[in-house]
């Protein structure tokens, strides 16, 4: 199914100024051609100037309201009575970072009752970067071609006052009270206490980012605010919970094990005085909850699916498939809550981790922003809503544009595993009476990838397709369900996609977790009784996969994850009936 694109502006456009002085020279205006901005503004001569902007939130709690530190860099002509939309970031890292030590992961499960169950706390040294002058990769591009662009400290961190609460919702607040004084419904002032007004913003903003600057575009839109017109979230978070736990199970951002909520605000805490954050901090900590794992309103305050019904903003995703620090999910269930609710979408799937993408694909990346950008600040009708809605890059680094995503071909396929597991056994989407459990033994000493890799071992089971007879493609999230029993009342359940080369390497293609005791309910410990078998579904992050002819698919089941689950002694024994376990995987192809 192809996309009807419309056809693209073949002449050049030029918006009206609004309220421009009579000049002998008049300022440069916006220029558009072929439905792109144009670089007619020299990006040497733009303002730079120093502001806060005051939030309707008091979360250091000293009786003010939070003061956010504002940089606007902005086109020259400005000054002489042109107006532009604004292209916005806001972020807790302008000023550096401190020293914080991440929990301690080598720690026995938790058990409900057990005594002395207590939660560790993360401690160390704090210290503040000089701050300066900030910019961007994309600064001189956009002001080129007439967009201001404006940096903001998030809440607690730099100048900004409050306090970093690791996406609750004052740092929401804080952040959109930016987009407001962009509108002129907040107050602002310079540093000698004189009111500032945007008069040169046309109160059209766009917000962008990576990583926590790509998050916190996503819980301002998710307050509907007036003016915020385009957001375009890189490695964004849309579920907290979702980034430090899984399905009740403790686990970490990939290359950060033992990070948590509360190692996170004290990293970014890097406003001058600390003191009055200590508490808030202290709070946090405790609220967390690294002990069951359950949601909670903690977490809860900081899912933006909850409010995803209030999204205006035309939003443009981009993520990594092998970003194992936010994670594939975050920008999957995003996107999904998106598109069913009809608010304009586009996502971008690169091969490559945590990482921006114009770093990998910069012209054609930058067009697409530009394409966006004078599409929703400047209102140029060039089509880019009528255009496929996904850019996906293959393993072999190429790039394709598609319909939809997942991909719209994509039919769910249920596999079995058959005997062996120890060892390979089999996959099969043929209906197979068998009649088997097997056992593994959880050691967290032990790299996943590793025991994938083994060609037997007594600490996981895996299970393998025969060789393709041609590609097959999966596009969305797969999910084991597994019929387990437990010799002990708490171990991790981990469950991996791999891929099984010709040679006999296997490769792992994406993964999940989840705890056996939140099978029930992900806010709600259930207690596990040792030799009893339960059903536990681990849906593993979505991806975009080829497997290529001749390759097989294979799942793999063990316990405790070493790179993201909390590491208990090993021992615990996991025993898996195959008769009762299904693979369920959306696939374009067959798998067999």
């Amino acid at each position: 199914m192809r996309c009807v694109r419309t056809a693209l502006l073949a002449t050049v456009l030029a918006l009206p100024l609004i309220g421009s002085p009579a000049v002998a020279d008049p300022p440069r205006r916006p220029v558009f051609q072929d439905g792109e901005a144009q670089p007619v503004f020299d990006p040497a001569r733009a303002i730079r100037e120093d502001l806060f902007v005051t939030a309707p939130v008091d979360s250091d709690r000293d009786g003010q309201h939070d003061r956010v530190h504002v940089q606007v860099v902005r086109p020259a002509e400005t000054a002489q009575g042109l107006r532009v939309p604004v292209v916005y970031q806001v972020s807790p890292y302008f000023s550096g970072g401190n020293d914080v030590a991440n929990h301690n992961v080598d720690t026995e499960l938790y058990v409900p009752d057990r005594p002395g169950a207590r939660m560790l706390s993360a401690a160390g040294d704090e210290r503040m970067a000089a701050a300066g002058d900030i910019t961007w990769a994309y600064e001189q591009y956009l002001l080129a071609r007439g967009f201001a662009v404006v940096y903001a400290e998030s809440l607690g961190t730099g100048q900004s006052t409050g306090c970093p609460t690791t996406g609750a919702v004052n740092e929401t607040i804080g952040a959109k009270s930016v987009v407001d004084w962009l509108n002129s419904r907040a107050p602002g002032h310079d540093t000698a206490g004189a009111p500032v007004e945007a008069s040169w913003a046309t109160g059209k903003v766009a917000m962008m980012g990576v990583s926590y600057n790509g998050t916190l575009p996503n819980a301002v839109a998710s307050t509907g605010v007036a003016g915020l017109e385009a957001i375009v979230p890189i490695g964004a978070i849309s579920n907290w919970y979702d980034y430090y736990r899984a399905d009740g199970a403790v686990v970490a951002p990939g290359g950060y094990q033992g990070e948590d909520a509360d190692v996170l605000a004290k990293y970014v805490h890097t406003r001058v005085d600390r003191e009055p954050c200590r508490v808030v901090i202290d709070e946090l900590t405790a609220n967390q909850d690294r002990i069951t794992g359950d949601y909670s309103p903690f977490w809860d305050e900081r899912n933006y699916l909850n409010n995803v019904d209030r999204v205006r903003a035309a939003v443009l995703a981009v993520h990594g498939l092998n970003d194992w620090n936010v994670k594939t999910r975050q920008a999957a269930q995003w996107y999904a809550a998106l598109r069913d609710r009809g608010v304009p979408h586009k996502i971008w799937w690169h091969q490559s981790g945590h990482t921006d993408p114009i770093q990998l694909r910069r012209e054609e990346w930058l067009r697409t922003v530009n394409r966006w950008f004078t599409r929703y600040l400047y209102d140029v009708p060039n089509g880019v809503e009528y255009e496929p809605r996904a850019t996906v890059q293959r393993e072999d680094g190429s790039w394709v544009e598609e319909p939809e995503w997942p991909a719209l071909g994509a039919r769910e396929v249920t596999l079995q595993p058959t005997p062996g597991g120890t060892g390979r056994g089999g996959l099969t989407a043929q209906r197979v009476s068998v009649r088997a459990v097997e056992e593994l033994r959880d050691d967290a000493g032990q790299l996943a990838e590793d025991l994938a890799a083994a060609p037997s071992s007594p600490n996981r089971l895996v299970y393998l397709t025969n060789p393709l007879p041609g590609s097959a493609r999966v596009s969305g999230a797969v999910r084991a369900e597994l019929a387990l029993t437990f010799d002990k009342p708490a171990a991790n359940v981990t469950a991996l996609l791999v891929d099984q080369a010709p040679d006999g390497s296997v490769s792992v293609v994406t993964r999940g977790w989840a705890d056996p005791q939140n099978r029930n309910a992900l806010d709600r410990t259930s207690p596990i009784e040792p030799g009893k078998n339960y059903s536990i579904t681990v849906t593993m992050q979505p991806d975009d996969y080829v497997f290529a002819a001749g390759h097989r698919l294979g799942i793999v089941v063990l316990s405790s994850d070493h790179d993201f689950t909390l590491r208990p002694k090993p021992g615990t024994g996991l025993a898996l009936d195959l008769a009762r376990t299904r693979i369920h995987l959306p696939v374009v192809g067959s798998v067999g």
